[in-house]
């Protein structure tokens, strides 16, 4: 599991106000569509910055529903939506959602899938949820997208191998689709965002990563300590060089709920472990 000391507490609120994550947030949202009067559920709502947004856009009349198994999370998202009283955060997971059936008209899940071991029973409870026709949207990064400079090839595989270690699935746009259909849901669309910074910016993802993956990787004693100092300082050396550079895309699977009833619904069962990454 991921462990977040306050300095890197304080990093993670700086990215996710940052222009990286502005952009996937800006997927996200784009692609949920809200309207006005709309009930939504964000799936994995972190510290509420989309659940915020999506309060703005549906206004008074609508309702957003954040679902986080986190304390912590649930309770900086209760700050940052103090002022939208349409707002609730909610503990529960992606496999156990505390929603009734057929309730929410669209739903939104960022950066969660990617850590469920059973997307299957995901998809087919957030099926439950949605109202006939409703709008699903699962936003994850396809992880075969990542490009990261390095002089030192071997090393960097190390440290993104390492970083794997701590997900379940790391290609969640591509096998996403046909577990969705199986469950009752046509695709729409899949759309990209890419992500890349050759400046290692301060607010931008590639910063909060370098800081990430080295503290997985000493923590969980995946990486020796030596080549985690030294990866991290030679991508320092390539910014401070002009050679710093750093990509990875971001994709929208957006589904609809089939408006046929045919399609059987699992009910609730008990709910496994569902660990999630905070970065959001």
């Amino acid at each position: 599991m991921l462990q977040f000391n306050a300095e890197t507490t304080r990093l993670l609120d700086l990215v996710y106000q940052g222009s990286d994550i502005i952009q996937r947030r800006r997927l996200s949202f784009d692609a949920v569509l809200p309207k006005p009067a709309e009930t939504i559920l964000d799936i994995g709502s972190g510290n509420g910055l989309l659940s915020a947004e999506l309060a703005r856009a549906v206004g008074p009349g609508g309702h957003i529903i954040g679902v986080d198994p986190s304390q912590d999370m649930r309770k900086a998202a209760i700050a940052r939506c103090a002022d939208f009283d349409w707002v609730e955060f909610l503990d529960g997971t992606a496999y156990d959602l505390p929603v009734a059936t057929d309730s929410v008209d669209k739903a939104v899940s960022v950066q969660v899938f990617e850590y469920l071991d059973d997307l299957p029973r995901a998809c087919r409870e957030v099926a439950r949820v949605l109202r006939p026709g409703g709008r699903l949207v699962v936003s994850d990064i396809h992880f075969d997208s990542w490009i990261w400079h390095t002089e030192d090839q071997p090393r960097m595989d190390r440290m993104i191998a390492s970083w794997d270690d701590h997900f379940v699935e790391r290609r969640v746009p591509a096998v996403l689709p046909p577990m969705l259909r199986d469950a009752g849901f046509e695709i729409e669309d899949i759309r990209p965002v890419t992500l890349n910074d050759h400046d290692l910016r301060p607010d931008g993802l590639a910063r909060m990563m370098l800081t990430l993956m080295d503290n997985y990787a000493r923590q969980n004693d995946l990486v020796p300590e030596a080549d985690c100092t030294a990866w991290r300082e030679e991508q320092e050396a390539l910014a401070a060089e002009g050679r710093f550079f750093f990509s990875m895309t971001q994709f929208a699977v957006i589904a609809r709920k089939s408006l046929s009833r045919d399609q059987p619904i699992t009910p609730r069962g008990p709910s496994p472990t569902c660990p999630r990454c905070n970065s959001r």
